[in-house]
């Protein structure tokens, strides 16, 4: 599979270099003259993904994109309407332009945005990306997206209750989950691979559905949180959060 960017680790532009449109907070553009025209090279890679929070209850995107030296790239969703877009100004175009970008939405509750409403302002289909090089090369790729969503990992271990922390956790932690084959909405669903992030120093894929967090990572008498993300063949990806204390 190809990489996944931790929206904690994910490369930010500094400073004013980088000028943003999100479709979230700007209306729908359509799509402009040549810029969804086939050709141009291809980007080194461009996904789009939902990440969905199953103990927060939230939903937001998430796009990747990558291509050397650009300077401006534009998002289109399966109509036709611009979404997205940034262009490199400033110091950074002086720098030859941007090349990863990693871009992660507001997550409003689902109180707040239902999925239906979610569904219908990133409908399923292909994304397409375009842009242009600082040398006025065009650039192109696409993306399929869809709504499948994982159903959140149950959690076996470290035990909580409700929202109590599991306590006196004994080192090295081992945190345990039953494997997830069902979508939210409890239609089957293929889950290629696991996460699980621990404070800020732990972060590893895995296959199976169990780890150990080495006792050196962590120390005695110390609160964690934690969480196991699902994440499908699509690329869409659902958070249980989880926290424990260890033991003294």
């Amino acid at each position: 599979m190809s990489h996944r960017y931790n929206r904690r680790l994910a490369p930010r532009v500094q400073g004013a270099a980088i000028a943003v449109v999100l479709g979230l907070v700007a209306p729908e553009s359509p799509a402009g003259g040549d810029q969804l025209k086939p050709g141009g090279a291809p980007f080194k890679e461009n996904t789009i993904i939902i990440e969905f929070n199953a103990s927060a209850e939230d939903v937001g995107v998430q796009f990747f994109l990558d291509a050397d030296g650009w300077k401006s790239v534009q998002i289109f969703n399966p109509r036709g309407k611009q979404i997205f877009e940034a262009t490199a100004t400033g110091r950074l175009l002086k720098q030859g332009g941007g090349t990863e970008l990693f871009v992660e939405s507001e997550e409003p509750t689902l109180e707040e945005l239902p999925l239906d409403e979610f569904f219908e302002l990133f409908p399923e289909g292909v994304y397409r990306f375009t842009g242009r090089t600082i040398d006025g090369e065009r650039l192109s790729g696409t993306a399929q997206f869809t709504h499948d969503i994982p159903a959140g990992p149950d959690i076996v271990t470290p035990a909580s209750s409700g929202d109590e922390c599991a306590q006196n956790v004994p080192l090295p932690v081992v945190i345990a989950w039953n494997d997830v084959t069902t979508s939210i909405d409890g239609e089957p669903i293929e889950v290629v691979e696991y996460e699980v992030i621990v404070g800020d120093g732990f972060d590893v894929h895995l296959s199976g559905t169990s780890v150990t967090v080495p006792s050196e990572l962590l120390e005695e008498g110390t609160e964690y949180l934690f969480e196991v993300l699902a994440i499908e063949e699509g690329g869409n990806q659902t958070i249980t959060e989880g926290c424990f204390v260890t033991a003294d």
